[in-house]
């Protein structure tokens, strides 16, 4: 599951690095996968919704059983 995780976050870092923004993979726990925003997403206002609605749903496409998606 870690692979796939992984795989769909590789298939959205281009967007976000176009921006000055990164996001890495951390962990997975319990249904819950951890990422670490980077560089101008890390501060950004809309970091929260860059979460939601590109990384949560770009891992849900790939691995629709995780209960969530948390920044740390």
């Amino acid at each position: 599951m870690k692979d796939k995780i992984i795989e769909a976050i590789e298939t959205i870092r281009p967007a976000l690095q176009s921006h000055g923004g990164d996001v890495e993979f951390v962990d997975f726990d319990d249904g819950i996968v951890q990422v670490r925003l980077q560089g101008a997403c890390g501060g950004c206002p809309s970091a929260q919704m860059t979460l939601r609605t590109v990384v949560e749903n770009a891992i849900r496409q790939k691995v629709p059983d995780i209960k969530g998606v948390e920044s740390v």
